[in-house]
């Protein structure tokens, strides 16, 4: 790999090939790196064909230099201003209503609580009556 290519740099180089998940950009004659589909521009990418054709020239940001792997991870997006977030109106949420909640005695049907079921459930599980032979 090149001597002088340093994380962090911005180079101009070339698209050299596109594939679904990025695209391969030439930094020099010998070297050459991934744009990832998620760092070709700011937003969501469906298809990177829109955006870059063989033999683009790029502005691309150095974001990793794996050189075990003979990798190097590029960013066009780095290269390029955030653009200016804008508000969207909020859609009012419609207010809910609930019932209102009647305690009226403790026998009544509803959720109860593990231990207050548990002994019912013991007791069920040695009854013969219910169960199954």
């Amino acid at each position: 790999m090149s001597e002088k290519i340093e994380v962090g740099s911005v180079i101009t180089g070339k698209v050299t090939g596109i594939q679904p998940y990025g695209a391969f950009v030439a930094l020099d004659e010998n070297t050459q790196g991934l744009v990832h589909i998620s760092e070709v521009t700011h937003g969501f990418v469906k298809d990177i064909n829109e955006h870059l054709k063989v033999g683009d020239e790029v502005n691309v940001k150095v974001l990793s230099i794996d050189e075990a792997a003979g990798k190097i991870g590029l960013s066009i997006r780095a290269t390029q201003e955030a653009p200016a977030q804008t508000e969207k109106p909020k859609k009012p949420r419609a207010k809910r209503q609930s019932a209102p909640i009647k305690m009226e005695d403790e026998s009544a049907q509803g959720f109860n609580t593990l231990k207050d079921k548990l002994q019912e459930w013991i007791d069920q599980s040695e009854r013969d009556d219910l169960i199954k032979k």
